[in-house]
């Protein structure tokens, strides 16, 4: 069993405990001389369990071996909603390590993690070495809270067997070919009920989230001054209308039960491994579950489908991000781990092939140890490519995309009669939760 968070939900899981924005922020960050020996014991909590957490055990030992004065705690198995909730009663851990860079709007602007910025200037840390993306989404409002700890790029996983019994020459470019080859790999028993699904485009369903859908369609989220930007970008109105055509060919109580009868996403019975979803969006991670729940299922990668062929290639960036609490006991040490986990290359590497997570640094993807098949190397195309993109931070975290994911919960589901003004009325809702801080 893997308790990994979907990234579909993460954002949804954490909407009632980020209450660390309510607490005052922590002084301003004090921090030894150049060179100063760090000792003492420092707490780190994540969220990893069993054979991600071996993971993590072992670097960090190797941590330990040269940082000798140093005794690192691990509690594993802490998710965000554990460490923010610690925080904001005082007692949180010295690192905390997140797997949703949607928070980082509001650890940063609260103050529940420290400005990372004395310290990465004292020890002439070069974050141009960063993989562009990831900069983006560990830093808010001027002020760097996190370090990026390892990547995650979201493309296209197909089925190889299914494709060639009906015929289908490869994976799908554009969004219509996408829905074109879903329904010719779709089955329906007797009765009409759902056999087999060429894509299951429910919102709510595995890893799709509107996030990492966006990309197909170059969607924006906020705008320049940080305000909603759904109703007025087009490209939503043109992946809503994709996605509901889809629903309604298939039916959507048709696909209700179906999904009904599907595995968890992190089990060995997931629908994809299983071969009762024949295209499934997700990320590289998911590569590791294969090899290890399903080695026998033949399958394809491909970056997502897209409705302008000039960004076909990019998709949809998150990570793990990794940051200091504000009541850290032990921060130079907590520093000195973090350094160690997100900037030295071999380390990144280890973690890399151990999580078969991405790396986030140039160097690091460049390095001859990577363990990079020609699937892998996809992810890592997407990864790269100019065209992928990530969700904007914000002070309210998550909450401007938990607000347009109930919109098209009812969306998908035919309660929405008109499209223009349920995005208008969308825009009103994330703006009003976004300026209540979420």
């Amino acid at each position: 069993m893997n308790t990994r968070i979907p990234r579909a939900l993460c954002a949804l899981g954490t909407a009632g405990v980020l209450t660390v924005g309510c607490t005052p922020a922590a002084q301003e960050t004090k921090i030894a001389e150049p060179g100063a020996e760090v000792s003492g014991t420092v707490e780190l909590w994540h969220f990893f369990t069993e054979r991600e957490a071996a993971a993590i055990d072992t670097v960090v030992k190797e941590f330990e071996a040269t940082h000798p004065k140093v005794k690192v705690t691990i509690k594993s198995g802490q998710d965000d909603s554990k460490v923010t909730q610690a925080i904001g009663a005082g007692n949180g851990p010295d690192i905390g390590l997140s797997y949703s860079t949607d928070i980082v709007g509001k650890f940063c602007s609260s103050g529940a993690w420290v400005d990372l910025t004395p310290y990465l200037t004292r020890d002439k840390v070069d974050l141009s070495g960063l993989n562009p993306t990831t900069r983006e989404y560990t830093e808010y409002g001027g002020k760097r809270c996190a370090m990026p700890f390892l990547a995650d790029a979201y493309g296209m996983f197909y089925n190889k067997e299914l494709f060639a019994r009906t015929g289908i020459a490869g994976p799908p470019k554009t969004l219509d070919e996408l829905a074109a080859a879903a329904k010719k790999l779709t089955v329906r028993n007797p009765d009409g009920s759902l056999k087999r699904v060429g894509f299951l485009p429910l919102f709510d369903f595995y890893e799709n989230a509107p996030s990492h859908l966006a990309p197909a369609v170059g969607a924006t989220w906020l705008t320049a001054d940080g305000k909603s930007a759904i109703g007025a970008d087009p490209a939503w109105k043109t992946l809503l209308t994709w996605q509901k055509s889809l629903v309604d060919w298939y039916g959507y109580e048709n696909l209700q039960k179906f999904r009904a009868g599907l595995g968890d996403e992190f089990s060995a019975d997931n629908a994809f491994q299983k071969g009762q979803v024949a295209i499934n969006v997700d990320a590289e991670y998911r590569l590791a579950f294969l090899a290890d729940q399903a080695p026998e299922l033949s399958y394809g990668v491909a970056p997502l489908p897209t409705t302008d062929p000039a960004r076909y290639g990019g998709g949809y960036v998150t990570g793990n991000i990794v940051g200091i609490s504000k009541n850290a006991k032990n921060p130079e040490a907590a520093w000195a781990l973090i350094k160690y986990l997100t900037t030295d290359d071999k380390t990144i590497v280890k973690l890399a092939n151990a999580l078969r997570n991405l790396p986030t640094t140039t160097a690091a993807t460049a390095d001859p140890a990577l363990k990079v098949d020609p699937a892998f190397k996809t992810f890592l195309d997407i990864f790269a490519n100019p065209n992928s993109s990530t969700t904007p931070p914000a002070q309210s975290g998550p909450a401007y995309q938990e607000t347009f994911q109930t919109f098209l919960t009812g969306w998908q589901a035919g309660k929405v009669s008109d499209l223009d003004a349920g995005l208008a009325e969308a825009d009103k809702q994330v703006n009003s939760v976004m300026t209540l801080g979420g």
